[in-house]
């Protein structure tokens, strides 16, 4: 298991463990206030200007349906912070959930604009072996959005416990609203952990500013995950400890690309 740094915040054993239930039993916990406003705040005006750059590169943007785009974030300051990536409340929920070494494969941002709808209810990976038998958690997702998350632009659907259902059942029990899809509404430095087995969908955003919605995806160390990746330059990879070198999946170059051509375009099952 990779060991957490840091103390554990404001949150208690206690917590750690209703958050791994929550996780286990629903498919997803919300961590309120985990993160700093000032930190969110920072993300938030770097990303604006790296979404612009991106806008005028050729696969700068991967196309999420209509009006919304996935892009991988570069692992420079400020989105490379160990207080981040591997934050200890995150870490101690992964412990508690992942039962053999995990590594962190995916940093990136959801990002629906004016003019997106509602997706297709979909999965973002497929069962291990088959719907009958039930899948354990063997991926996570992390999220944490860059601006406060209302019903009018863009809140994460997901309905609870279908990650433990064959997907027929699941989207049947939807359809007759047995299990509600659930908007979840965050403010800044709110954070959720979720599976990506969980039926879920993005939501229209009907105003005429970007919602974007960080996306730090974890996994267990055997999984192939060939649809996202990261590049993290040697200075500072190596200046990472050994543990948290052990726990990032990523190609380690020299220098950064300056342009980045966005792979991850499939993405629903």
């Amino acid at each position: 298991m990779v060991q957490s740094i840091g103390r554990v915040n404001k949150y208690t054993d206690t917590d750690l463990n209703r958050f791994a239930e929550d996780l286990n039993r629903d498919g997803i916990c919300v961590i309120r206030g985990l993160f700093d406003k000032e930190l969110i705040s920072e993300w938030a005006k770097a990303f604006e200007n790296l979404f612009r750059e991106r806008q005028n590169q050729p696969g700068g943007l991967a196309p999420r349906e209509i009006a919304r785009y996935y892009l991988t974030l570069p692992w420079v300051s400020p989105f490379a912070n160990v207080e981040v990536f591997a934050n200890p409340v995150i870490m101690g929920v992964l412990e508690r959930v992942f039962f053999q070494e995990y590594v962190m494969v995916q940093l990136g941002v959801d990002l629906p604009v004016q003019g997106s709808d509602y997706q297709e209810i979909h999965r973002d990976y497929r069962p291990l072996f088959s719907d009958q038998i039930v899948t354990p958690l063997y991926a996570l997702a992390v999220n944490f959005p860059l601006v406060e998350v209302t019903a009018e632009n863009g809140p994460f659907q997901m309905a609870r416990g279908t990650h433990i259902l064959p997907r027929e059942e699941g989207l049947r029990k939807i359809a007759t609203g047995e299990i509600p899809m659930e908007s979840f509404y965050m403010e800044l430095g709110d954070a959720m952990i979720r599976t990506p087995l969980a039926l879920h969908r993005g939501s229209p955003n009907r105003t005429n500013q970007p919602r974007p919605m960080v996306v730090m995806g974890y996994a267990m160390h055997w999984l192939h995950t060939p649809k996202v990746d990261l590049t993290l330059q040697r200075d500072y990879y190596e200046s990472l400890p050994e543990n948290l070198r052990q726990m990032i999946r990523c190609q380690v170059v020299e220098q950064l690309p300056k342009e980045k051509v966005e792979t991850y375009v499939n993405f629903k099952y």
